[in-house]
């Protein structure tokens, strides 16, 4: 037996491995599964259009995969750093989506409903 010491997210945690000396293992026969039915499934959701950042302003991105819950500021809204404009849900939990600084909503590029992918544009700041 080796010991190892392997440190995932911060965390180390010894482990034990077992040499087998070198010695190849026997090959199993091969069997070919049968192929699993495909379920019926809704179609996706429609995909957020790419829309191209307005000139002039700090472009906030998708910071990962998932629904645009609610948009909560329209374009020409006025919001202060902080302020929550969109809620975006991801793997069942809500991630407020906030203004990275003061200005005015220029663009709103996601709409209610929409499916994003990280670094799709959500809306500009000018």
């Amino acid at each position: 037996m080796k010991k190892y010491n392997i440190t995932v997210n911060g965390k180390t945690y010894e482990v034990e491995v077992e040499e087998l000396g070198g010695v190849a293992a026997p090959a199993r026969p091969q069997v070919a599964a049968p192929a699993p039915k495909a379920a019926p499934q809704a179609a996706p959701a429609p995909a957020a259009p790419k829309a191209a950042p307005v000139a002039g302003g700090d472009t906030v991105t998708a910071p990962m995969p998932g629904k645009i819950l609610r948009v909560l500021k329209s374009e020409g809204a006025s919001v202060k750093a902080g302020d929550v404009v969109m809620i975006l849900e991801a793997m069942k939990m809500e991630n407020e989506i906030t203004a990275p600084c003061d200005g005015t909503v220029k663009q709103v590029a996601a709409r209610e409903g929409a499916t994003v992918n990280p670094g799709d544009l959500l809306f500009v700041i000018g």
